[in-house]
């Protein structure tokens, strides 16, 4: 079986791995360098807790999925790549700022609550005036850099063919069914095919109306802090309704502003500044730590924030994308289920059907 997947993050390099150690021929190709733009961007957390609450939903089933999928995954990445890429569980503190916040903490199942002092010995550096927090013990996170970057050393190693800086002009269908991929250099067929392009999932005008996604991209600023010398980082991602902060080797990062700005990828001072003060309103002793980045990068939002994963209105041309800000999160369980889903070895989840918005 022959595949073509348009877009190298981590949901195409997922897919395209799985789909070659299950035999497929894989191509994957990507408008830049892979996994250069969302996967690139993010903070690299896998959190159930601080993202679905107590949801009883199909997405919070799959992300919860998902979740457990990640170790071996991570297992398997770095034996494939030869390569570390820091996943680690060492749970996270959602810290309540007000009163109603933490009524709902005390009466979730998923997390230990912490009153103020208690969530004060997990992370000393906590504001004085917190009103309580939700331990979450299970929650982890990856260098979603070196993901990446692994990632794309796995595929290729496994007999993948990455092809880097290829933009696609058309996607060419014919009676319904997807017929081959036009690039300036190239005409790619196939027995399936995958767009996996993040943001830039919508974005292609030679598809039907029907079989166009309505991905549109929403834009998110980080920056990463240093502290000064003799300071320690916390040990566990914190985050409250407003910021998160995600300790990464001798950095905190900080994130994420949200914002409908179509494509542009600029950073700016006004976030960075906003960004920075949610983060020392929640630990004060950041306010003499040193800016050493900042960046931005686009999320694939979707009209209803669910996942929009499975076959479009073109027959044999899949979507998976939308996955907003849970795309480390999702990504184990979108490979799984994706390469299962174009071999025939399962079936479609209705909630993230490409097809719903008929």
């Amino acid at each position: 079986m022959k595949v073509a997947i348009v877009g190298a993050g981590v949901a195409g390099l997922s897919i395209g791995w799985r789909l070659r150690q299950s035999g497929a021929e894989v191509t994957v190709l990507d408008r830049a360098q892979p996994a250069r733009a969302a996967t690139w961007a993010s903070a690299g957390m896998i959190s159930v807790a601080g993202e679905m609450e107590d949801e009883v939903s199909d997405e919070a089933t799959f992300a919860k999925r998902s979740s457990g999928l990640w170790p071996d995954f991570a297992k398997d990445i770095e034996a494939a790549s030869g390569r570390k890429i820091a996943y680690r569980t060492d749970g996270a503190l959602l810290v309540a700022r007000t009163d109603a916040a933490w009524d709902r903490f005390r009466n979730r199942v998923d997390g230990v609550p912490l009153d103020p002092a208690a969530a004060r010995l997990k992370d000393p550096m906590l504001a004085p005036d917190i009103k309580g927090a939700l331990w979450s013990p299970d929650d982890a996170q990856v260098d979603n850099r070196a993901l990446g970057d692994a990632l794309a050393v796995a595929f290729v190693k496994a007999g993948g063919e990455l092809v880097p800086n290829e933009a696609v002009a058309r996607l060419e269908n014919w009676d319904g069914r997807m017929s081959s991929i036009v690039t300036p250099f190239r005409h790619i067929e196939a027995d399936a095919y995958v767009l996996a392009a993040g943001a830039w999932t919508g974005a292609f005008d030679s598809l039907p109306r029907e079989a166009s996604p309505p991905v549109r991209p929403v834009k998110g600023e980080m920056i990463a802090v240093a502290p000064p010398g003799g300071s320690g980082l916390p040990q566990h991602v914190i985050r409250d309704d407003r910021v998160y902060l995600v300790p990464r080797h001798d950095r905190l990062l900080i994130g994420a502003t949200v914002s409908e700005a179509g494509f542009d990828t600029s950073v700016t001072d006004a976030a960075a500044a906003d960004l920075s003060a949610r983060a020392i309103s929640l630990l004060p002793g950041l306010s003499d730590w040193n800016v050493v980045e900042r960046w931005s990068g686009l999320r694939p939002g979707s009209p209803d924030s669910l996942p929009i994963l499975g076959e479009s209105a073109v027959q044999n041309l899949f979507i998976a994308s939308g996955q907003y800000r849970n795309g480390i999160l999702f990504a184990p369980a979108i490979a799984e289920h994706l390469s299962r889903l174009i071999l025939k070895q399962t079936a479609e989840i209705s909630a993230f059907s490409p097809r719903r918005f008929d």
